[in-house]
This record gives structure tokens, C-alpha cells and sequence, in this order.
């Protein structure tokens, strides 16, 4: 029935009517479903159902309209973008239009993992110190971001996986962990070179991303070893994620020059139970992890604590 629902009925009366506001309304799949005139001026968007965020944000690196993206390569910042885009049930951010404006953008995930986009200008209000904070946020998101890979980094990741087990565990939630190793990556490095290596570590986080949920998390947490939240989700729906992960890549080309390359990954998984320490988790992970990788690897393996206990 959501998709029935206009963006009034979404967002609240009165919304689209202020000049002053760009209203936008995504899908749980991140596909543009509504959006008012002043952000469809701003960002050039449609609403037709054809235009996702990730195509919307490059036509405008591409046009040079709507957000100022201050990045040489688009698809790091993307990923990077993804890393923080509907993680958390709020967020507000700054940011400058390529028209000269600046807005603070609010992002709200709605009870139907829609998420409602709401920009204010500010361009009048607090302009001193504005390079100064944009520069601090920059930091910010550089602490927490894989140089390489463009996704979160180890000490993003483990901050999120405590927040993520502490609200899970308050609430009830359901939580799923998941350790994922790609198969035989020292022998890549060894026959084809380190830089090989790095073409294949950033095709793997770029289809890890592209296998997950908008409100899932993933890093990259060790050589070539990553990790995946997956808040509210049976362990059925868990392992489905991870297994069209594995079918992503067992069909994958990553290599334009090798062709016939090809690559796997093992996954390890545990939920959250009882027990909230994430060391223990972790390492439950990981042992379910180790044996996959002893059966076979290109395979997932659930481990629980209560298997463990027994």
C-alpha cells in the first residue's frame, strides 16, 4: 500500500508548500518516488520511478548541478555516501548546492523504511566558520572511512557494531553478524601483484553494497576480511543476503584484463542472543567463519551460542 500513499500523506501537511524546503521521498530500495519542485529544480530529478539516489547523485557530478561533490572520483564518494545513508533513524548534515546555496539536509527513516529527505536553506545564516566545519566534517568522514575501498573502516565498524548490538538488545531487536573473508586473496597477490590485489578488494566492497539493504552496515575490518550488520532480519532473510552475495561473485568479471579471473568468499554468521558482548559475537563469527573455510569455502556457516553451549 505504500506505494499508493502521496507525498503529503508521507511527509505531512504543508511540507511541499514552503518555498524554502526541498522535499524528497525515497523507497526502501533507494528509488526516487517523490520529490516537491524546488528539489527537482535544484537536483534535476524525476519522479517517475526511474531514478534511484546513486543515478540521481551522478547525473549531478556529471552535470555539475545539484550537491557540490568535492571528489576526483565519484565512485569513492559513493560508496563512502552509502557507508552513512540510512544507518541511522535520523541524521542532519550540511551541505553547499552547486547554485551557491547552502542547505541543512535532515534525512528520517519512516515506519516503512521509506526514508523523507528535507533540505533548509541556510545560506544567510551561520556563513562564518562554514569552510571551517565543512573541513571538520571531511576529517570526520575520512577517520571513519577504508582508504582503499571507499566503505567504513574497522574502527567505524566495530563502533557501530556496539551501537547496533546495544540498541538491538534494548529494543529486541533481531541482529545478524556476519565475518566474510574472500578465498585464497594471498595467492591473488602473489601471482598477480598487490595492485591486482586492490582491483579486487574494491570490486568486493562494491558488490557487497550492492547485495545489501540501505539500512545494513558493512567494512572493511582486516587485509581481506569484512563485515556485515544486519539489523531486523530473521536468519533465513540473513542468509539469503549473504548467499546472492556469494552467487553475485561466483558470476562476476572483476578484471578487465584477466578475463577468465574468477573469485569466492567465505561467510561466517551469528544473531545476537542473550549475550551482548561483542567480543563474544565476534568471535563466534569468526569460528563459523574458520569453518567454512575448512569445509570448502564459497559457502556460509551459522554459528549460535546455543550451538555452542550444547
Amino acid at each position: 500500500m505504500t506505494e499508493h500513499l502521496n507525498l503529503n500523506e508521507m511527509a505531512g501537511e504543508g511540507l511541499l508548500e514552503n518555498p524554502y524546503l526541498l522535499v524528497s521521498l525515497f523507497d526502501q530500495h533507494d528509488i526516487l518516488r517523490a520529490a516537491n519542485p524546488p528539489f527537482c529544480e535544484a537536483y534535476g530529478a524525476r519522479t517517475d520511478g526511474s531514478m534511484s539516489w546513486e543515478q540521481l547523485i551522478r547525473e549531478n557530478y556529471e552535470q555539475q548541478r545539484g550537491v557540490r561533490i568535492r571528489a576526483d572520483d565519484i565512485e569513492a564518494w559513493i560508496r563512502s555516501a552509502y557507508s552513512r545513508r540510512g544507518k541511522q533513524p535520523f541524521r542532519g548534515f550540511e551541505a553547499d548546492l552547486t547554485d551557491g546555496r547552502w542547505i541543512w539536509m535532515t534525512e528520517t527513516i519512516l515506519p516503512n523504511r521509506w526514508m523523507l529527505c528535507v533540505g533548509m536553506d541556510i545560506t544567510h545564516q551561520r556563513q562564518e566558520g562554514r569552510e571551517l566545519r565543512y573541513a571538520r566534517d571531511l576529517a570526520l568522514r575520512e577517520a571513519s572511512t577504508d582508504v582503499l575501498t571507499g566503505i567504513s573502516n574497522r574502527r567505524a565498524m566495530m563502533r557501530n557494531l556496539q551501537q547496533q548490538v546495544r540498541s538491538a538488545a534494548e529494543q529486541k531487536r533481531q541482529l545478524h553478524i556476519a565475518l566474510i573473508d574472500i578465498d585464497h586473496f594471498k595467492a591473488v597477490n602473489d601471482t598477480y601483484g598487490h595492485a591486482t590485489g586492490d582491483q579486487v578488494l574494491i570490486h568486493f566492497a562494491r558488490t557487497l553494497q550492492a547485495c545489501i539493504r540501505r539500512e545494513d552496515a558493512c567494512g572493511r575490518v582486516g587485509g581481506e576480511e569484512f563485515l556485515l550488520l544486519l539489523p531486523d532480519v530473521g536468519q533465513q532473510q540473513a542468509l539469503q543476503i549473504c548467499e546472492r552475495l556469494l552467487e553475485r561473485l561466483r558470476t562476476s568479471h572483476p578484471l578487465a584484463q584477466l578475463p577468465a579471473f574468477r573469485y569466492s568468499a567465505s561467510v561466517g554468521m551469528t544473531s545476537l542472543q542473550d549475550d551482548t558482548d561483542t567480543a563474544r559475537l565476534l568471535a563466534l563469527a569468526d569460528g563459523a567463519l574458520y569453518e567454512a573455510k575448512r569445509s570448502g569455502r564459497d559457502r556460509i556457516v551459522f554459528r549460535s551460542a546455543a550451538e555452542i553451549s550444547n
